[in-house]
């Protein structure tokens, strides 16, 4: 038997092998047209697909010119500033969005109240699933843990491989329901297992919303402030969906193409999310601000800030990456729509917590940042901060773990993925099969 240092030895070397054989020229990619990463010469999305589901306005056409705006996102045909503003000042929005995306149109009061009572029943776990699934091998991957809970609730279904609408709509329903218990509980098993923590585990409540029970499931006490939840149940509805040309949704389309279940089909989305350039934003922003605070005495010193904020552009500070987490877009430009309707509610969980010294540091940021990038990178179509600058900073004063963060966007982008596994199940039965040239060169 090898020692784990004679396979990891053994390992390095054919990792030279492999280097090798697989690299490939970068002149091919061009010579044969390939956009890499589903992105043309100028950033611009690959066509892959159609969708009703929603939508993202970075520009606008004017005489013939490409004049970048400020960002809009759509959920079937409502701006998503719209949607929020329109919900009453103590609702939670959470679940009337979520029946909006999956239905493709707003409820009327019965048709919620039998949604929302649905959602409710559905919230608790099948009979022993935490002892027996998600406490029998915690850890610190609540990602991991997550995804393989939901293949495990497969087994529970007797349904599991129906891809029927009404039975696969009822799946969604059903992992909405269930996600924040999914994440919390394997939360709280690490950190009994793995911190040595004490571990409580509280059932959710059926009458409330999905943002009250993470908060109600996470904390011991069960107690949570109306601002608290009505900043959460905010940022859920601002992640729940986009564009559907994302990384995870396509996933989720790719593989409901295949006539895959609906639990594979989550979980690989699942995979796909937790990835750290995909669903990791809001740690890495965290991870710079905490930086940021050692290394810079005065946040209201804007000249001081400036200085440190340069170095980490320069690649002397931070993680060497040469970024500003949290500051542009893949797709906005001038500004991102669900930073301009959160930051209203982060300004207000930021004074209820008397975190405001904390909020000038983020305001700062975001006030001299742009300016700093737009100067180094050559950038001048603008630069703004995205939705997850602000996310990891609301979650901090949440009292979430870290661990969490990506969970997070997890429960609230399960209803996209499920609207657009609906959508490819009933617009089409093609499987998605991409093309990829060969440039193997012959060998004798």
């Amino acid at each position: 038997m090898q020692t784990i240092d004679q396979v990891q030895a053994y390992m390095a070397k054919q990792e030279q092998i492999c280097r090798k054989n697989d690299v490939i020229a970068p002149r091919l990619y061009e010579e044969y047209g390939v956009n890499l990463g589903l992105r043309d010469e100028k950033g611009n999305g690959v066509l892959t697909g159609l969708t009703n589901i929603s939508k993202i306005v970075s520009s606008q056409i004017v005489d013939g010119q490409k004049i970048f705006c400020d960002g809009e996102l759509w959920y079937r045909g409502y701006r998503v500033e719209d949607l929020i503003q329109n919900l009453g000042a103590q609702e939670m929005g959470f679940e009337k969005i979520t029946y909006l995306l999956l239905m493709g149109e707003m409820p009327s009061a019965q048709a919620f109240q039998e949604f929302d009572e649905l959602i409710g029943e559905n919230r608790q776990l099948p009979t022993n699933f935490t002892r027996d699934v998600i406490m029998k091998k915690p850890g610190a991957d609540i990602m991991n843990t997550m995804t393989r809970s939901i293949l495990s609730l497969a087994s529970y279904d007797e349904a599991a491989k129906d891809t029927s609408i009404a039975n696969t709509l009822r799946q969604c329903i059903q992992l909405i329901s269930q996600f924040p218990a999914l994440a919390v509980y394997g939360y709280n098993s690490y950190n009994y297992y793995d911190n040595q923590a004490s571990m409580v585990i509280h059932n959710p409540n059926p009458k409330l919303s999905t943002a009250e029970n993470i908060l109600l499931m996470l904390r011991p006490d069960r107690s949570y402030t109306q601002v608290e939840a009505k900043t959460l149940d905010t940022a859920l509805l601002l992640h729940m969906e986009h564009g559907g040309g994302n990384n995870s949704t396509f996933t989720t389309r790719v593989v409901t193409s295949t006539g895959a279940d609906t639990y594979s089909t989550i979980a690989a989305a699942m995979s796909s999310l937790k990835g750290p350039k995909h669903g990791g934003a809001n740690i890495k922003v965290m991870e710079m601000i905490t930086d940021i605070r050692a290394h810079v005495k005065d946040f209201e010193d804007e000249e001081e800030l400036a200085a440190y904020l340069a170095k980490i552009l320069d690649g002397e500070a931070f993680d060497g990456k040469k970024l500003i987490y949290g500051m542009g877009h893949a797709v906005y430009t001038l500004s991102d729509p669900r930073e301009r309707v959160f930051k209203y509610y982060v300004e207000r969980l930021a004074e209820e917590k008397c975190r405001q010294k904390d909020m000038t540091l983020y305001q700062n940021i975001e006030k001299l940042a742009p300016a700093l990038i737009a100067e180094k990178r050559n950038i001048y179509n603008g630069v703004s901060p995205n939705v997850d600058f602000y996310s990891g900073f609301v979650y901090d004063m949440l009292g979430i773990p870290m661990e969490l963060y990506t969970a997070m966007f997890a429960i609230a982008r399960i209803v996209g993925w499920s609207a657009h596994r609906i959508e490819e199940l009933i617009s089409t039965d093609k499987i998605i099969r991409p093309a990829y040239m060969s440039v193997m060169e012959k060998r004798e």
